[in-house]
């Protein structure tokens, strides 16, 4: 797609939809992985997969969030039509994420138990906890490589055959987490050898085209070598928007240790509802991504016109699509906990968190879009240290303050919204002032 002309109403919507459900299909893996479990094991086994969300989450979202950085600088290049820069960039990024897969499998396979312990996850789920993260942690290289493959094409704006390759592997994932668990009988074993087999089909496929495409980002064994400077320019962008999703996933583990205050059904009704969270974020992701693309290609083609339109456009469709799909959750409440849990109890322990957070995701658009706005633009630190401070240290301060003094479960997930808020307005004075600053260095200061 060509992100330089035409319609941004039209190309935004159409660019982001792929993605969509791509980031959904993503979600899948280890969602089917908690409905399984929950309807074919059982609750126990329900609340250990639960328990190990956020983990997953955190370390995940490392990996996107050095891809974000793949994906800004790689958009630049090719608005530029620097092909030795695009080059350059796609080869050390593709080592410089499976590396850091590596690693991250590596921390996870070796730690596990004592992460787990620390959270106080409770004694009859953490068996089970620890077997599921080991063995999901296995397919973190993957993740790394699908991840990258996926940020070049997207930069490019191909967001399709990332969704193709993705479907493959989720329908994959699906039939093999009900076959290790009804036939093989392999638990919570099971269904986190499912999700690691279709996270390495869908790298293996997304690897493929890179290397069978003519392109100027393709991919060949010949320049696989990592560049020092384009390193540290991904590292630049990279490793903020990293910290962003870790900074983000350890405030929540300060929040599921408060969960697991309360006794196991109210932990499992958690797990299950906390699914509609990363259901709807990386629905609303899509657009964020498309910001940063299209923001970061048409400032390299100098498109002045396009640049903030591109942010306004994004924002709108993220807004209403967290507003819609929130008030659609609540009110298929009840079928939605049902695919994870059969136990009314759990269900009701669920709506808990439902009833706030569904009417809540859109507020998180204000933040999260300003954000992936200020990456298209090539700065990610500052706007990460605003996000330690509103949306992290936040969130731990509320917890020793109002949900100590409430004690309700509903005081401790308010927390969400209004720590988006008040992220979302420091965010945004400091775009404002980075745009401005940014159209005047590119000669573009009418643009302001």
């Amino acid at each position: 797609m060509d992100l330089l002309s035409g319609s941004l109403w039209k190309k935004i919507l159409t660019y982001s939809i792929p993605l969509m459900f791509t980031n959904i299909l993503q979600v899948v893996f280890n969602m089917s992985d908690i409905a399984v479990v929950g309807k074919f094991v059982g609750p126990i086994a329900l609340g250990a997969v639960g328990s190990t969300s956020i983990l997953v989450t955190l370390f995940t979202g490392l990996l996107i969030g050095l891809a974000s950085g793949v994906n800004a600088l790689t958009a630049l290049h090719i608005g530029s039509r620097n092909e030795k820069d695009i080059r350059e960039t796609v080869h050390t990024s593709a080592i410089l994420c499976l590396l850091a897969g590596i690693l991250i499998m590596l921390i996870g396979v070796c730690f596990a138990p004592a992460i787990l312990e620390a959270m106080n996850t409770k004694e009859e789920l953490i068996a089970d906890a620890v077997l599921y993260l080991r063995i999901y942690m296995l397919g973190m290289p993957a993740l790394a490589l699908y991840n990258f493959g996926n940020a070049v094409l997207s930069a490019a704006g191909d967001t399709k055959r990332p969704l193709y390759y993705l479907s493959l592997a989720g329908v994959i994932n699906v039939v093999l987490n009900l076959f290790f668990v009804i036939v093989c009988h392999l638990g919570v074993a099971g269904v986190a050898l499912a999700s690691i087999i279709a996270q390495y089909i869908s790298a293996s496929l997304i690897l493929r085209s890179l290397f069978q495409s003519q392109e100027s980002f393709s991919l060949r064994m010949a320049y696989l070598r990592v560049d020092s400077a384009k390193l540290i320019r991904i590292l630049r962008i990279g490793l903020p928007s990293a910290l962003q999703y870790a900074l983000f996933a350890i405030a929540n583990l300060f929040v599921q240790t408060s969960v697991n205050s309360f006794d196991h059904v109210m932990v499992e009704g958690n797990s299950a509802a906390a699914n509609a969270d990363s259901l709807i974020y990386d629905m609303m992701a899509a657009f964020y991504t498309a910001a940063a693309s299209f923001m970061a290609q048409n400032l390299g083609a100098h498109k002045k016109d396009r640049i903030l339109k591109s942010y306004l456009i994004s924002l709108t469709y993220s807004f209403f699509l967290g507003l819609i799909l929130g008030v659609g959750l609540y009110l298929f409440r009840y079928p939605f906990l049902s695919i994870f849990t059969s136990d009314s109890a759990v269900i009701e322990a669920g709506i808990k968190r439902l009833s706030i957070m569904s009417l809540s995701y859109a507020v998180s658009a204000f933040m999260d879009c300003t954000i992936a706005a200020s990456r298209g633009l090539g700065r990610t630190a500052i706007p990460t240290v605003i996000v330690i401070m509103g949306s992290c240290v936040f969130r731990i301060i509320w917890i020793y303050t109002v949900f100590a003094y409430f004690g309700t479960i509903e005081s401790l997930y308010l927390l969400y919204v209004f720590s988006w808020l008040f992220t979302a307005v420091a965010e945004g004075v400091y775009f404002i002032k980075i745009y401005r600053r940014c159209m005047a260095a590119e000669g573009l200061a009418d643009a302001a």
